[in-house]
């Protein structure tokens, strides 16, 4: 088995953008694939923490990297009108040749959401419903010449997203989770890269097979789908030897991309074990 890739989750809560820069240039330096932000106005459950915009941000590093991907982990679906994103990831991508990485997801936080009265649909139905309608129309955006969608949450009439972008037919589009009736079928139809939010590595492969099912059942070649997962050993005090572990299960698991989930704050000088370490897995 070819050697998975290495990510860094690294939310940047409690961070300046000066911080969050050095760490970013430190991943590209050592190989590091790729890089995650969150998209909260404030880090979950520490609101008077400084939180940097997660779009700003990512544009930002990927202005001032040249290798490494860069992604979000994941975009909350209510934060923006799907014509909006697509014109912005198309951007991104274009000013990063070709690096962005669109994680997007159906969103959770119902604090965050009445705090700024997002409307974050409380019904899961209505709320995995919206997600799919978007997913539909920014495909189309990002990749048809003039989009019409009609559905009961997203509507476009001659709508144009050019120029389009870097990356065809579009940035792989990355969505996090677990459920097992909405969010894998969501996974199956639309996703070129799976997040398994954390747990153990014989969790993952049953959901890894029940992803299976559902690209069976849609006509999906399971292989075209990245499978990535949170290694969390480290943000719950486990030390470099069970992070090792951790990823060598994973592995064989199946695993394509390791998302290392780092507590904060990140001292720099973590990051090179963590890389010398998994390079090796």
């Amino acid at each position: 088995m070819t050697r998975a890739e290495i990510g860094v989750y690294l939310p940047q809560m409690g961070f300046s953008y000066s911080d969050v820069l050095h760490r970013a240039l430190r991943c590209e330096e050592l190989g590091i694939d790729s890089l995650w932000l969150y998209d909260h106005l404030y880090g979950p459950g520490a609101p008077d923490y400084p939180s940097l915009e997660a779009w700003t941000l990512a544009t930002a590093l990927l202005s001032r990297t040249e290798r490494i991907q860069v992604g979000h982990m994941v975009l909350c679906n209510q934060f923006r009108h799907p014509a909006v994103l697509a014109k912005m990831a198309t951007t991104v991508d274009i000013v990063s040749g070709g690096r962005l990485e669109l994680g997007i997801g159906a969103g959770w936080n119902v604090v965050e959401a009445r705090a700024y009265h997002f409307g974050l649909r409380e019904d899961l139905t209505e709320r995995f419903d919206a997600f799919d309608e978007v997913c539909e129309a920014l495909i189309a955006l990002l990749t048809e010449e003039r989009t019409t969608y009609s559905g009961r949450y997203v509507q476009l009439t001659d709508a144009y997203c050019n120029p389009k972008p870097i990356q065809r037919p579009h940035p792989p589009i990355c969505i996090g989770g677990q459920g097992e009736r909405r969010t894998l079928r969501s996974v199956a139809r639309f996703a070129q890269h799976w997040n398994f939010p954390g747990g153990t590595a014989e969790q993952f492969a049953a959901k890894r097979e029940v992803l299976r099912a559902h690209c069976a059942e849609l006509g999906r070649d399971p292989d075209e789908i990245t499978v990535s997962a949170h290694l969390i050993g480290l943000r719950f005090g486990s030390g470099l030897d069970a992070l090792v572990d951790e990823a060598k299960r994973y592995a064989d698991a199946g695993l394509d991309l390791g998302i290392v989930y780092l507590p904060t704050p990140l001292t720099p000088t973590v990051l090179e074990p963590i890389a010398d370490a998994l390079s090796k897995v």
